[in-house]
């Protein structure tokens, strides 16, 4: 019964009531537990009227009874252990499903924590390969057989000297070529003249320049053809074929035969400037007979072939030196790769570090609700609306005998009971009863 309705009861009465006995409310005998719970609120009304009956109804004493009937309550709620239990059984799955979310949390953070260990683990045996790797990238060139690469140490060097000696003799190539074809095409010979002089002549460019264009062209195209006959010289010893082993022969028997034709044409022009009446004509079998001949073949074919030789050479060396660079490429690549997949593993672990700093501090948390619940369990659980219920049933005991006994005025006598009324609402806000939430229980370390 609330505040209002003990106004609603008391607030109206103008004549005294019957004996006590009397004015007590019926109590219909209902079985089981609701029988006890209709005893019990009997047992606290009649507490109330009888104790009203030997105060006169002070409401200043009544503050000190209710505290009284509070404690009386706590131990009779203490008491009862079927009750208790059914209001701790929440409590209690709530302990049993934390403590289980502990075990979880536990095995959780051990997994976390292995495989922080793993990814370290990792991390180490990358940075571990890096540095082997980079050591491997700084000897390779020095021992490329250590490293199964089949490469001739110390290519670098043979490969600049060759390319070294290469240039000289390409030039070489150029300026006989220029020569030797201009003196054997386009040069009327002087019979004051050297042999050298009409062979090799200094200022074969320009005088071909100032010839005509075909015939720069020419003298300056000619000594590419013997280059690309070179480089072709590379190319078939590539592949070492029957038929590029033919090509090869044959490539030789063509620049033999056009080296042999300048040497064949510079020759018949200065046979033609020294011969006299009795000279034969000039032919192969006079041209085989002179020095000069076969000295422009040598010049310009054993040149040639030196040229080829040489940037053969060259290439290969080249290869080989490419051979090392693949392979330092290579392992600047993984290189690379493991440093990028050791940042990943890094962010990985702050993740897994932050999520175990997660983890033990939600642990902290629910061994904190776990020490909570296993107070509220150790305790006594007061459910306030029980007590509202029968705190009321004592108060009303308390404001019957006024109402019934106290003869005094119908003013002072509700004077008194409203007092009695606002002791008993600040009981209930002591005590944490007086909520409006019926169902908000109180925790009593009784």
């Amino acid at each position: 019964m609330d505040t209002a309705s003990i106004k609603n009861l008391f607030r109206l009465k103008s004549t005294p009531a019957e004996p006590k006995q009397e004015q007590l409310p019926k109590v219909e005998t209902i079985p089981n537990e609701e029988s006890l719970e209709e005893s019990r609120k009997r047992t606290y009304h009649e507490s109330g009227y009888r104790d009203s009956s030997r105060t006169n109804g002070n409401h200043s004493t009544l503050s000190i009874c209710l505290d009284a009937v509070y404690s009386k309550f706590q131990n009779e709620e203490k008491e009862m252990v079927e009750k208790q239990q059914k209001l701790k059984k929440s409590y209690v799955n709530e302990q049993k499903n934390r403590e289980t979310e502990i075990k979880a949390l536990t095995v959780s953070q051990e997994t976390k924590e292995e495989q922080l260990k793993n990814k370290n683990k990792e991390i180490d045996n990358h940075q571990n390969t890096i540095e082997s790797l980079k050591a491997e990238i700084l000897d390779l060139p020095r021992t490329p057989e250590k490293y199964n690469v089949k490469a001739t140490k110390g290519a670098s060097a043979k490969f600049w000297i060759g390319l070294i000696l290469l240039i000289p003799i390409t030039l070489y190539l150029a300026t006989f070529y220029i020569s030797t074809s201009y003196s054997a095409f386009f040069k009327s010979f002087d019979a004051k003249s050297t042999v050298i002089q009409s062979v090799l002549d200094a200022n074969a460019w320009m005088k071909a320049w100032y010839d005509g264009f075909i015939e720069v062209a020419f003298v300056t195209l000619i000594p590419f053809v013997f280059l690309g006959l070179g480089f072709l010289i590379h190319m078939f010893g590539e592949n070492k074929t029957r038929t590029n082993y033919v090509k090869l022969g044959l490539l030789f028997i063509v620049t033999f035969v056009f080296d042999s034709i300048l040497a064949y044409e510079i020759e018949s022009k200065l046979y033609e400037l020294n011969k006299t009446f009795d000279s034969p004509p000039f032919d192969l079998k006079i041209a085989f007979t002179k020095i000069q001949f076969w000295g422009i073949i040598f010049a310009g074919f054993i040149v040639y072939i030196i040229w080829g030789l040489v940037f053969d050479f060259v290439m290969k060396e080249h290869r080989e030196k490419d051979k090392i660079k693949s392979e330092q490429e290579i392992r600047q690549k993984k290189v690379i790769s493991l440093s990028e997949k050791i940042n990943v593993l890094k962010k990985e672990i702050e993740e897994i570090i932050a999520n175990i700093a997660n983890t033990k501090e939600l642990i902290i948390k629910t061994h904190g609700r776990i020490e909570e619940l296993q107070n509220i369990i150790d305790g006594v659980i007061i459910p306030t609306k029980d007590y509202k219920l029968y705190a009321s049933e004592y108060v009303q005991g308390w404001i019957t005998f006024i109402g019934e006994k106290i003869a005094v005025s119908r003013t002072e006598k509700q004077t008194m009971i409203d007092d009695c009324i606002a002791t008993y609402n600040t009981n209930l806000e002591t005590v944490g009863a007086n909520s409006d939430n019926q169902n908000l229980v109180y925790l009593s370390s009784l």
